[in-house]
């Protein structure tokens, strides 16, 4: 595993999102969804801190097959992948919507994987694919501020 790569699901401020929701959209056919054979992410964080494992894994610093995940293409079997409920404002703009439920939570959780894996890079989405605005924060500065160097 090279990266941890942090998402937001793209959605507007406080509108919550269900695992179901997100597999719809990844893993149905075109047009209604993306056709992908697996969901983007392994864990998503809820608007509430929830944490809820979407794909399963064995926890070591390998990304086996049945693990692979769609979060960024060419990247997808080297990186973990989570998400966090949110990435929008009411207008459908890039925005930092992260509760504080949630930043705890990611907060955890980054600094739990990053003591396992200190070798994995940890970035936004946004730093694999600049086209895209997500996670809608800059990461890098975010690790930095948790006490994260990279």
């Amino acid at each position: 595993m090279k990266y941890l790569v942090i998402h937001c699901t793209a959605t507007p401020e406080g509108r919550e999102v269900s695992s179901s929701e997100i597999r719809r959209w990844h893993t149905s056919p075109p047009p209604s969804g993306r056709g992908w054979k697996q969901v983007g992410y392994t864990d998503m964080i809820h608007l509430d801190g929830r944490v809820e494992r979407m794909v399963d894994n064995n926890e070591d610093a390998n990304v086996d097959p049945w693990e692979v995940t769609n979060g960024a293409a060419g990247y997808n079997s080297v990186s973990r992948h989570i998400v966090y409920v949110g990435g929008c404002d009411k207008h459908m703009k890039p925005k930092d919507t992260r509760t504080e439920a949630q930043k705890e939570a990611l907060k955890r959780y980054v600094r739990d994987f990053h003591e396992r894996f200190p070798q994995v890079k940890i970035v936004g989405h946004h730093e694999l694919n600049p086209g895209k605005a997500c996670p809608s924060f800059d990461v890098a500065a975010w690790l930095r501020s948790i006490g994260i160097r990279q």
